[in-house]
């Protein structure tokens, strides 16, 4: 857990994940208004779901507001991320959420014109990064439990950076929309050419679940389902 909190800006961190047999084991690097799982807690999740040895690890983000989450995103990755080092970050301004794997976007969150009643904009958060059992759902939803002769399991972070704005009560002058930091920048409000063309790799070959498409949890699609990634 860092030491200070911050609301926008950009987060980064690298990551290896756990090797061989980690089913139901989850790693996770998040930010969140408080230390616990708060009822009117804001979050922004990644979680690496382990797997049995041989089959890829998924990588599940999720959006909370005031302590609600359901806005899951699941994909697989292009590569194996208990091999090597690999960076996760989150850029977070007021227009936009966008989690980056290795500066790839491969999610979209956005804001357009403030109208999306669901977007953590208004409490600022610390970064924490944990490693835990969740074989009650993790791995094909439960089905594969934790083997507990392959511990210990062990996930490494290293060379974590911010650069954002800390907060400092009562209200930094940073939090306003300003050209003065680059994460809140006009470009940093939407995807860059290059960016929608990585993006859109993504969407056609890593996403095997989104909250959007899920017409059995969600008969009525939510609201922010309907703004443009894109735009």
């Amino acid at each position: 857990m860092t030491r200070q909190k911050y609301r926008f800006g950009w987060f980064s961190m690298k990551l290896k994940l756990v090797g061989g047999d980690s089913a139901g084991v989850v790693t996770a690097y998040y930010m969140c208004t408080e230390d616990g799982a708060g009822p009117t807690r804001d979050e922004l999740d990644f979680e690496f779901l382990g797997n049995r040895t041989g089959e890829p690890y998924l990588i599940q983000t999720n959006v909370y507001k005031n302590g609600t989450g359901n806005r899951e995103m699941r994909h697989v990755l292009w590569f194996d991320p208990t091999e090597d080092f690999h960076t996760y970050s989150i850029l977070w301004n007021t227009h936009q959420i966008v989690f980056f794997v290795d500066r790839v976007p491969i999610r979209v969150y956005k804001n357009a014109n403030y109208t999306n009643n669901f977007f953590p904009n208004e409490k600022p958060m610390y970064l924490f990064s944990s490693i835990w059992n969740a074989d009650d759902w993790a791995t094909r939803g439960g089905l594969e439990k934790t083997n507990w002769k392959n511990q210990p399991f062990v996930s490494s972070y290293k060379d974590f950076s911010v650069d954002g704005c800390q907060w400092e009560d009562p209200y930094p002058s940073c939090v306003s929309t300003t050209t003065k930091n680059w994460w809140d920048q006009y470009d940093s409000w939407h995807l860059s050419s290059s960016q929608k063309l990585d993006y859109a790799w993504v969407q056609r070959n890593l996403v095997i679940y989104d909250y959007c498409q899920d017409s059995e949890r969600f008969p009525k699609k939510p609201e922010e389902c309907w703004l443009n990634p894109w735009e």
